[in-house]
């Protein structure tokens, strides 16, 4: 995101505009493409997933990209203790007799090959998605290690395949990547570029993002996750700053926004004087405090004349929710960066 495009003013026109779309043709693509992701990542790792057989380590180790969503995921069922490890190396209990899960569908960086060569080394079982041909791959040969192959270097396409893999171990939640591949498709079509802004949900989110600084809210710890993945998305969009916070956080950023005042003039706006929108991150899910804190920030939000957006998902399993948060978010920051941009310098993330 250049500097004009950061300045730019958001051009709403652009968003019906097809040369204007055109421009974000690969973008768009990009995220419209998730679900055959999937599907591709599915088939790929279909034979050595279908082999897996029930099993009961004494406790699972995640590491590599995504390992907080692979704790996320499997906390509230996993039979035996989780830990999502962010460090170099493995903690110094991990042996035999524990699992090491690893992602790293672009290859892994030497810290990560230094670690999964430590569990090899240490006699872990080992759960790793990585290219065939990717140095991890190379260090990663032993008896106690399956390895699923990945071509995409799709995150999240890699780790429903991951999903799959632990159910299938007994260790985790039923996911069917094909019906997670269909949710991500149904958003794509809702959010196309050629559905019409006044029934396109992800055209109307970047509308009403436009001139504001948001603030991403998902209550339960999936729809949470979301937040923090779609934030980034808004701030490479826009290069401007997006916070996702629990609701304790928002609710201090909230009360501290002053009240619109309804005679300023907008195209005098400037950058530090753009009001928050609550932007909430809806996947029906979580206990009772998940709706208490959902009131708490919307009662703030109306009580300090600040605009309340919605991403809500309700259907289907937990990652399909996610996945759906997730897609609509990302075409959300795509129109948000079309409508900022003028030019034919569309940058490309």
């Amino acid at each position: 995101m250049s500097a004009s495009q950061i300045m730019a003013e958001f051009d709403d026109a652009r968003l019906e505009d097809p040369a204007a779309l055109a421009r974000a043709d690969e973008v768009l693509r990009r995220v419209a493409g998730a679900g055959a992701r999937i599907r591709i990542e599915a088939e790929k790792s279909a034979e050595p997933i279908a082999s897996l057989e029930p099993t009961k380590p004494r406790a699972i180790i995640a590491v590599g990209t995504e390992a907080r969503l692979v704790r996320a995921m499997l906390e509230p069922t996993c039979p035996v203790p989780f830990v999502a490890w962010p460090r170099h190396g493995l903690p110094g209990w991990v042996g035999p007799l524990d699992l090491v899960v690893v992602m790293a569908p672009e290859g892994g960086s030497p810290d990560l090959v230094a670690t999964v060569h430590e569990g090899v080394r240490r006699g872990c079982m080992l759960l790793i998605a990585c290219p065939p041909g990717s140095a991890i791959a190379e260090y990663a040969g032993s008896r106690a290690t399956t390895l699923l192959p990945t071509c995409t270097g799709d995150p999240l396409a890699v780790a429903v395949q991951m999903f799959h893999a632990l159910s299938r171990l007994g260790l985790g939640p039923d996911v069917d990547p094909q019906q997670v591949a269909d949710a991500m498709d149904k958003v794509a079509e809702e959010c196309s570029p050629f559905v019409d802004l006044a029934i396109n949900p992800a055209k109307d989110l970047a509308l009403a993002l436009a001139d504001s600084q948001p603030l991403v809210w998902g209550g339960s710890v999936l729809a949470a996750r979301a937040g923090r993945r779609v934030a980034e998305a808004l701030r490479a969009a826009s290069g401007r700053p997006a916070l996702s916070a629990d609701a304790d956080e928002l609710l201090i950023v909230l009360d501290a926004a002053s009240s619109r005042d309804p005679f300023e003039d907008p195209f005098e706006q400037v950058v530090s004087d753009r009001r928050p929108v609550l932007l909430i991150l809806d996947d029906g899910l979580g206990a009772e405090a998940v709706h208490v804190a959902r009131n708490r920030l919307i009662a703030m939000a109306e009580g300090r004349d600040v605009r309340v957006s919605l991403i809500s998902h309700h259907d289907g399993s937990e990652i399909e929710r996610y996945a759906a948060l997730l897609a609509t978010g990302w075409f959300a920051a795509a129109y948000l960066e079309v409508g900022l941009t003028a030019d034919d310098d569309f940058d490309r993330r």
